[in-house]
């Protein structure tokens, strides 16, 4: 009975000790995950982020500690809500904004390949949200502000901040249009959000281009309609100083604030990782920071206006989720909720045969900037990481391809694919696509089998390997990362890991299955 005891007390002290961890690492979630937004319900927390051409849009996530996160689904899941005809990477859906209010949850964003800002709302998060509706105030970055029965937008048409009063559910705006804040001088304010504290209403904003630059403002008032006055502290977040020009983290900005069940405050953001030189191609990721916000006091991020990878701070009670698993094996039928594709995609080149993913050769390839190709891609969600797929092309004739792409966008990808020659046989191929230059780096005669692809990244390049075996891999070539970076390529977004097949035909049957795609960190 003694031994039980001490072995339940002993139990007891370690899970109290995992309850007041301190410390977590940036970012909270890693890869392409730009524009946080925030709200909280009770101890549940909910995020979204920008999608831009890709769909399903707007990914969803849920925490309990505001530091692991699990995607739900997508706010976005039907072309009805999101119609992206000819999104590129400077299109589709720019930063979405979250909020929550007498249980119904709203979201609010910017199609700007479409009809500009509009809501979709839901009282269930993790099922469907409504078909939008659309608002008259232009700009982007929409936010909505609740309070005594009224609902507020702001947004930033004419290079400027925004307010008006409108009806959350029928998108009708009631008060006109007031311009509230230009903000401190910085070039493109945007993402403006509102809150209350302490009588104060507070405009948190972001300026400076979402570059090197960016930061993030904040004014007051004691009326919501304003005048806003300036912190005299501006910027109360930037890596753009002296104190943070080597700092492992760059572009912070684009924020949202919320306020934890324990009075803690919180500040969600973007922010890149640099890991070539001066150039990144994860995209601008989701970042956490602690805020002290005194009674009637500004708020003051992190001690010092940054953040940091290791942040050795107090937290709320950690509550890490199960962990992911390195293999998507396509056995249920259905990709999970990492999976995405360019523009509105055609639900039937996508269909799982015996525990395989099988897609469907089209003429439609990773070069087309309007339409859809066959592609299912998760993204890059770390510096160093390898990722497997295996696949067999079927039914191909000369032309028909499938494989493995490392996509940024359009003009900047690197394609490592199984591709059926004139003769019969098949060929594994490393070709790459950089501006208006496409090239074919290697090319290597296989027996026509199920063929491995791999990709592994670090740094400075991409590492491309097959196998036929599953086991001896054997390196086809290597890319220099720089050149399909975000200051190499341009664009809004960051790397995806796709899936893809592809045919020179309109007549074409062929069809790839792909047995299983395998992600982890090095």
């Amino acid at each position: 009975m003694r031994k039980m005891t001490l072995f339940l007390g002993l139990a007891l002290s370690l899970s109290c000790l995992s309850q007041n961890k301190q410390g977590y690492q940036n970012p909270v979630i890693p890869g392409f995950h730009p524009d946080p937004s925030v709200c909280r319900v009770g101890d549940d927390f909910y995020l979204v982020n920008s999608s831009f051409q890709y769909f399903p849009g707007v990914p969803l996530f849920h925490s309990k500690d505001l530091i692991h996160w699990e995607q739900i689904g997508h706010c976005l899941t039907r072309p009805s809500q999101l119609p992206l005809h000819d999104a590129t990477t400077w299109g589709g859906i720019y930063a979405p904004t979250i909020r929550y209010n007498d249980g119904t949850f709203y979201m609010i964003t910017t199609n700007v390949s479409d009809k500009g800002n509009f809501i979709v709302h839901t009282t269930n998060p993790r099922g469907e949200w409504s078909e939008p509706v659309w608002l008259k105030q232009g700009g982007i970055d929409p936010s909505l502000y609740f309070e005594n029965g009224k609902c507020y937008l702001v947004s930033n048409p004419d290079a400027g901040i925004f307010l008006c009063e409108i009806n959350p559910k029928t998108g009708e705006q009631l008060s006109e249009s007031k311009r509230i804040w230009n903000g401190t001088g910085g070039r493109h304010p945007e993402g403006p959000h509102l809150y209350k504290k302490d009588g104060w209403y507070y405009l948190l904003i972001s300026e400076g281009g979402t570059e090197y630059g960016h930061k993030v403002t904040i004014a007051r008032s004691r009326t919501i309609d304003g005048p806003y006055d300036s912190n005299p502290a501006n910027p109360i977040l930037t890596h753009i100083n002296k104190n943070a020009q080597n700092n492992p983290i760059q572009g912070t900005g684009h924020a949202d604030l919320v306020q934890a069940s324990d009075g803690s405050w919180w500040m969600v953001c973007l922010a890149f990782r640099p890991q070539t030189g001066s150039h990144h191609l994860l995209g601008r990721e989701t970042f956490l920071a602690p805020v002290r916000w005194d009674e009637n006091a500004w708020p003051v991020i992190n001690g010092d206006g940054t953040i940091a990878l290791q942040m050795d701070v107090p937290t709320l009670p950690q509550q890490p989720p199960v962990e992911k698993t390195v293999r998507t094996d396509f056995k249920d039928g259905k990709l999970g909720t990492e999976w995405v594709h360019i523009r509105n995609y055609h639900p039937e080149n996508y269909t799982f045969s015996s525990g395989k993913l099988r897609l469907k050769a089209t003429p439609v390839n990773l070069d087309n900037s309007k339409e859809s190709p066959t592609f299912a891609g998760r993204r890059q969600e770390h510096i160093n990481f390898t990722a497997t797929t295996s696949l067999q092309l079927q039914k191909a004739t000369a032309g028909d391809e499938a494989g493995l792409t490392v996509y940024m966008f359009e003009p900047a990808h690197y394609d490592l694919f199984v591709k059926q020659l004139e003769n019969g046989k098949q060929a594994v191929v490393l070709r790459y696509r950089l501006g208006e230059m496409t090239h074919i780096e290697k090319e290597i005669t296989l027996p026509k089998n199920e063929v491995q692809l791999r990709v592994k990244g670090n740094k400075d390049s991409y590492s491309f390997e097959y196998a036929t075996d599953g086991k001896s891999f054997k390196e086809l070539g290597r890319m220099n990362a720089c050149y399909i970076s975000t200051e190499t390529a341009g664009g809004f977004t960051g790397i995806m890991l796709g899936m893809y097949a592809s045919s020179g035909s309109n007549i074409s049957k062929a069809y790839a299955e792909f047995g299983y795609f395998d992600y982890s960190e090095l």
